[in-house]
């Protein structure tokens, strides 16, 4: 009997695009269920009564949420590609950087968008952003996972594609070549990874978010 695989989510959401990544990296049909998070449909309360948001995945009846837990339980049920290592160290230091990703970086991104860009918001993310660089450096790989992708990877969606979407929308500059080389080259060959690149949204849909979301009157 075939698993039942379902996808509660928003098209344009980072959080969710990570889950569809992993789906994609373990070939793993679903269906994806739309949700309005202004009208929160029954379901989604039902399945996630704690947070109330997406993603939301349900396998067999069983809802998973919050997006890394989800790409952790993706990786456990299903074989193929890996996409935590096997290793109880480099798992636990992939799962750290992972942190890093969501506690230190994304906020300070999310506080700089918001901000457009002020100096001090600024000097606040690439302080954050800096961490990642150096581990980078320090890797000398291709990815965060090596030669392919890993949690880590996955958890940083936002910085590889969406940033950019933020750039163009609101004329800010967040992330330069000259400030982060590792970066800007992680995020190119990141977004150009097929199981990414199929994934991800429309980049124009992006734009005209940040614009309506962030753009000044």
């Amino acid at each position: 009997m075939a698993d039942e695989v379902k996808l509660h989510g928003l098209a344009g959401s980072p959080f969710v695009c990570r889950v569809k990544i992993a789906l994609k990296v373990k070939d793993i049909k679903y269906d994806f269920v739309v949700e309005d998070l202004i009208n929160k449909s029954a379901d989604l309360v039902k399945y996630n009564p704690v947070y109330k948001k997406v993603p939301v995945l349900v396998h067999n009846g069983n809802p998973i949420s919050e997006s890394l837990v989800i790409v952790e339980y993706i990786d456990d049920v299903w074989k193929g590609v890996s996409i935590l290592p096997h290793d109880a160290y480099e798992k636990a230091r992939v799962r750290f950087w992972a942190k890093v990703v969501d506690d230190k970086c994304l906020p300070a991104l999310f506080k700089a968008i918001g901000s457009h860009a002020q100096e001090q918001a600024v000097a606040e993310a690439h302080e954050q952003l800096q961490f990642l660089e150096n581990e980078l450096k320090v890797k000398g790989s291709k990815f965060f996972g090596g030669d392919s992708i890993n949690l880590v990877d996955i958890s940083a969606t936002f910085i590889a594609y969406w940033v950019g979407a933020a750039e163009e929308a609101l004329r800010i500059t967040l992330v330069t070549k000259d400030k982060f080389p590792k970066l800007k080259e992680w995020s190119d060959n990141y977004i150009n990874c097929q199981a990414v690149k199929d994934v991800l949204p429309p980049r124009e849909v992006l734009v005209g978010f940040f614009k309506s979301r962030f753009g000044k009157a």
